[in-house]
């Protein structure tokens, strides 16, 4: 048994947890970011850094550090209920409702619909989606085998793939950012619609998933005491995310170069098109095909994985492993095949609900050694947190729903909430739920004391 990894095996862990997170989403908002940002890009990359990047090695290292063995034990320390409650909803959201079926969609719409015609893209996207997903549960059925196949396999070929698109890119800028106007949002609030972001790639409720990952990848490793698992899950994740930070900065700096020459893309996979064409032509589009596949693969593999432990783990008299990995790679089939514009459209409103639990556990977990870890204090910040969020929820649904009598007077009452107009009304409210949790905290704590002293 041993404390430390070694150099070779903390770069192994590293790149997995950054070839689990770093899927076509990853690939796709910075650019589309940077590209709306402009010449405020630099603001945008910043918050878009502390939600895409910050929070979710935050994630990670709260399950290494807290101990826990997985995301049912961390949330259910608000309540048995309700960490099952969070724990469905964050894996069916990572999992097979949207960021699964977003992999194969996303794939297709970037990397093959451009090279083929209208009349082929209606039936070839079920055959690219029927050979995805056969990939998908062929490396999926072999859980034991996740840190060869995304950590040393997929992973740096997808890089190897990326860097040829990015360093001439970088190489060879299409224009100065400095003159470019930014647009909407990004022109006096950049910083906080990049925090907002933040929020697409899925990143801090992946990182609640993918933590004991690499827990028991680390475990697989030989080392078996708490604090060095801790300690090695931490060095690891910083690993893997400062690849991701330096990523997410070029890609969103590339994005708002392609704007000196190009105008403003309908959504982040036609800038990369857009780009890829720019400097390689058609063989352009090739290279961000494989690009954007294998990006899409290895988290499609991991995302299935987790799922499937996850669920074995919660119902443990249900269904074996390999019937949850078959059953998320079918339902991930038939969602992908409805298009990327309805799977993103439906997925943010469910992201501006879990992102602030996800963030409000995080912090608590990774602080609760400050009062105990007190249930008091996670039902108090997740209540408000959840009500608050809520109204965000609503805004944020598609097909005009905000709209209808009922939602506007929902979303009216949220309006009222500081900070609602730049998309975190949750903030003061979860701040109020912190303070009320400490102070019945330290009641009961004086209470505890006062009676051992009579």
């Amino acid at each position: 048994m041993k404390k430390r990894l070694s150099l070779t095996e903390t770069f192994a862990v590293g790149s997995m947890l950054f070839g689990l997170f770093f899927g076509a989403g990853n690939l796709i908002f910075p650019v589309f970011m940077g590209q709306s940002a402009g010449a405020n890009v630099w603001k945008a990359i910043i918050g878009f850094l502390i939600t895409g990047v910050g929070i979710p090695l935050l994630g990670v290292a709260s399950l290494g550090m807290s101990r826990s063995d997985g995301l049912l034990e961390l949330s259910s320390r608000i309540g048995k209920r309700y960490g099952v409650f969070f724990t469905c909803a964050l894996y069916l959201s990572i999992g097979p409702f949207f960021a699964i079926p977003r992999c194969a969609s996303t794939s297709f719409s970037v990397g093959i619909k451009p090279l083929v015609s209208d009349g082929t893209a209606k039936w070839l996207v079920w055959a690219f989606a029927l050979v995805f997903f056969a990939a998908v549960l062929w490396f999926s059925l072999r859980p034991g085998k996740i840190l060869t196949w995304v950590g040393k396999i997929l992973t740096p070929m997808f890089l190897i793939s990326l860097a040829l698109l990015a360093v001439t890119a970088l190489v060879k800028p299409m224009g100065s950012v400095s003159g470019l106007s930014p647009e909407a949002a990004y022109v006096n609030n950049s910083f906080f619609q990049g925090f907002l972001d933040g929020y697409n790639p899925m990143d801090a409720l992946a990182s609640l998933a993918f933590g004991i990952v690499v827990v028991n990848a680390i475990k697989g490793l030989d080392v078996k005491e708490p604090s060095a698992i801790a300690g090695n899950t931490i060095t690891s994740g910083l690993f893997g995310c400062a690849i991701m930070a330096f990523i997410y900065a070029a890609l969103a700096i590339i994005g708002a170069q392609s704007r000196a020459v190009y105008p403003l893309a309908a959504d982040g996979g036609e800038a990369l098109y857009v780009i890829a064409t720019h400097y390689f032509g058609s063989v352009g589009g090739i290279i961000l095909a494989v690009t954007v596949t294998l990006a899409c693969l290895k988290t499609a593999v991991g995302l299935i994985t987790s799922c499937g432990e996850t669920f074995c783990e919660m119902f443990p008299k249900g269904p074996e492993y390999k019937f949850w990995a078959i059953g998320f790679c079918v339902i991930s089939f038939f969602i992908s095949t409805v298009g990327l514009s309805a799977i993103i459209g439906w997925s943010l409103p469910v992201l501006m609900l879990l992102y602030p639990l996800a963030m409000t556990l995080i912090l608590l977990a990774l602080f609760g050694r400050l009062f105990s870890n007190d249930r008091a204090v996670y039902v108090s910040v997740t209540a408000f947190t959840f009500v608050s969020a809520l109204f965000d929820f609503v805004k944020a649904l598609p097909l005009g729903l905000p709209k209808t009598k009922v939602c506007a007077a929902i979303i009216s009452v949220g309006e009222l909430l500081p900070f609602a107009d730049l998309g975190l009304g949750w903030v003061c409210p979860a701040a109020v739920g912190l303070i009320i949790g400490l102070i019945i905290h330290f009641a009961k704590k004086i209470k505890k004391g006062a009676a051992k002293a009579a």
